[in-house]
């Protein structure tokens, strides 16, 4: 008989009361088991030694020391994959850019049914972060010179990229290597409303293109990177030679709003051959068939590799059914762009 192995987890949370219902509500879960709790950072990692666990839930704003200056100075010595849980606040990012996995944001006052949320999302995202591979966050170098090219861009194509779990360092690394006159760019990272646009804020401060997150109408123009807003889905729209995107309402696609496929499946539609697509690190397979359709329609493509995906989920499926033309690692994803932008 084959008993599967309970997901170990350790809550760190300077409030008990909010401990022990986090403790309660995800223990719930047959196939987690909350090892230990602690109050501040100093007897996490107390706990962290003692008690070995596979996930560790991490509030941001504590005493002594916050989450995420907790996670700077752990994650180089003890990577272990991180979910925090915060009021809503740009701190996510950075508790992201320190090494956490993912985030769930702490329910409002007005809102009945908030924590019994919050639970059920944890839950999923404890899950997902213990397959989460986080030892390459330590060996990771910021501020990455922008990639040289040597062909001049075809400046008339347009770059549709998706990602999840993982995705807002990824995507923030490979932005970071493009230069300021790139193709109009068009990206879905499943993201909860009001942080897409705390999001696209902060990449908009960091990269040299002008990043925003999209509003309906908004066109797809070189030097412009477009941000899916949440809970939205995104599509591109041709009118004579103008793109333009199209953000709307509508349901969950593959258990996500916005959807990495509804966006490439109008890449596919509307922009053909003058399109390319990227696939980086999340959970499941959103993007995938979109993918496909991007490539059968003439677009060229690109996913991330399993050594440097956190989650190798959506860029293995794509892989797996053939969407993906090139594989590469993250750090070469810029690269392998600047290439295919060469090509008429």
């Amino acid at each position: 008989m084959n008993i599967k192995k309970k997901i170990r987890v350790l809550i760190v949370d300077d409030s008990l009361v909010f401990r022990e219902t986090l403790a309660k509500g995800i223990s719930s879960d047959p196939g987690i088991e909350v090892v230990a709790t602690a109050s501040d950072p100093y007897m996490a990692r107390d706990k962290i030694i003692e008690y070995e666990p596979d996930v560790m839930t991490l509030d941001v704003e504590m005493p002594r020391m916050n989450g995420i200056e907790f996670l700077r100075r752990l994650m180089p010595q003890y990577p272990i994959p991180v979910v925090v849980v915060s009021a809503v606040s740009e701190n996510v990012f950075d508790a992201l850019n320190a090494g956490a996995v993912d985030f769930v944001t702490k329910p409002g006052a007005g809102n009945p049914r908030g924590m019994e949320m919050l639970i059920s999302e944890l839950i999923i995202k404890v899950k997902i972060a213990s397959i989460a591979k986080v030892g390459h966050w330590k060996s990771q170098t910021q501020g990455k010179n922008i990639v040289s090219r040597q062909e001049p861009m075809v400046r008339e194509k347009i770059i549709a990229l998706g990602a999840s779990t993982g995705g807002t360092e990824a995507i923030c690394s490979l932005l970071k290597m493009l230069p300021r006159d790139i193709p109009g760019m068009v990206i879905v990272q499943h993201m909860p409303p009001v942080f897409t646009k705390m999001y696209s804020d902060r990449l908009n401060n960091t990269c040299l293109m002008e990043v925003r997150e999209a509003k309906d109408g908004d066109r797809v123009m070189p030097g412009l990177v477009l941000i899916a807003p949440g809970d939205y889905h995104m599509r591109i729209k041709k009118s004579g030679s103008v793109y333009s995107v199209e953000c709307f309402k509508g349901e969950k696609v593959n258990g996500h709003c916005p959807s990495v496929d509804v966006l490439f499946e109008s890449a596919a539609k509307e922009v053909k051959r003058n399109a390319i697509g990227i696939i980086l690190t999340g959970m499941g397979h959103d993007g995938a068939k979109g993918l496909l359709s991007m490539r059968r329609n003439g677009a060229r493509t690109i996913g991330q590799d399993e050594q440097s995906s956190v989650v190798y989920g959506m860029p293995k499926v794509a892989y797996d059914i053939g969407a993906v033309e090139k594989k590469v690692p993250l750090d070469q994803v810029a690269q392998t762009l600047y290439s295919m932008l060469g090509t008429k």
